[in-house]
């Protein structure tokens, strides 16, 4: 590995110190998609073996990232990349399934929604993910070095139950609650725990925050009126127009439903004419619903949106537009 200069070296384990006592700090109770930087001072460790990485790890918001892919495939993980959606699909050597969407807060954990404080975003091709959060779900123990700027990533065995060697002792040597474990393992309380079965004992953080959930008819709903009003757009353009019907929801000046906001008032003429009802939703509208309700906001606050070319008026001329994407513009 080329190593830096020795000014160079240092701010990388200042970075890393930060990113340590960051990581340790518990949750952060917002996301944000700052620039990141490279930090091609850091080594990675796996299983205890340094590996090399055309890719570097890069740092965001005092927080470090990798590229997810490359990691999880060396610790025995298969790994797809969906184009179109931008998802990266991981099956850990555990065969836990992992879903990661460019951009998007919420990460699927085994079919279940859980929102993370962090967000995986592409730089150069490849999908970075948060250093612990990869390890977690891969199953695996992070260690830093700030001296040597180092960074490893061991994988944990399961622990196997047996008539000596309760859940309880397992529990008790791996830090964590019995009902943590259970949990981590799709168990509860009166699930019966044979001789033989293996347990995870490594359990995501994120898994204290569940994700608010929606129906499959919130989805195509959102989907349909996103297609209607901007299925002509660029993703980010639809993405943008989900994300006003969901920004309305949780505003508190409208109606506290998606269906009730786009059928009530006079802003969305298709679903008082039958339009709306009968639309096919596009895909890239069903992508860019489906990541507004799992938590992709590029117009935050954002609860109108016009085409100024063909809407004017006191009203619209009001409004403080907080971006324009394509031929719309997105105000509060």
């Amino acid at each position: 590995m080329i190593r830096g200069t020795k000014i160079e070296h240092k701010w990388t384990i200042i970075v890393l110190l930060a990113v340590l006592l960051f990581s340790l700090g518990g949750p952060q109770s917002s996301v944000s998609a700052a620039p990141s930087t490279a930090a091609s001072d850091v080594t990675i460790v796996l299983n205890g073996k340094e590996v090399r990485l055309d890719d570097p790890v890069r740092i965001q918001d005092n927080r470090m990232y990798v590229p997810a892919g490359r990691i999880a495939a060396q610790l025995g993980a298969s790994v797809s990349w969906n184009s179109d959606n931008e998802e990266l699909t991981i099956e850990s050597a555990l065969k836990d399934t992992i879903v990661f969407g460019n951009g998007v807060p919420v990460v699927y954990f085994n079919d279940v929604r859980y929102r993370m404080d962090a967000l995986p975003f592409t730089e150069g091709g490849r999908l970075y993910v948060p250093v612990r959060t990869l390890a977690e779900v891969l199953h695996a123990q992070l260690q830093y070095n700030t001296d040597s700027s180092v960074v490893s990533i061991a994988s944990v065995d399961p622990a196997v139950i047996t008539d000596t060697y309760t859940i309880e002792q397992a529990a008790k040597d791996n830090t964590i609650s019995k009902a943590a474990l259970l949990n981590r393992n799709g168990l509860n309380s009166k699930s019966k725990i044979n001789e033989g079965t293996k347990l995870r004992v490594v359990r995501p953080a994120f898994m204290d925050q569940p994700a608010a959930s929606y129906t499959k008819a919130d989805l195509i709903l959102l989907a349909k009126i996103t297609t209607v009003e901007a299925g002509y757009e660029s993703y980010e353009g639809q993405l943008a127009v989900a994300n006003v019907i969901l920004n309305r929801v949780k505003s508190g000046r409208f109606p506290n439903s998606i269906h009730d906001v786009i059928y009530s008032g006079r802003q969305f003429p298709p679903a008082h004419d039958g339009t709306l009802d009968k639309v096919e939703p596009k895909e890239s509208a069903l992508r860019a619903a489906k990541d507004a309700l799992n938590g992709k906001n590029n117009v935050e606050d954002a609860v109108y949106f016009f085409n100024p070319d063909v809407t004017s008026g006191p009203f619209w001329s009001s409004l403080d537009v907080v971006v324009s994407i394509g031929h719309h513009s997105f105000a509060k």
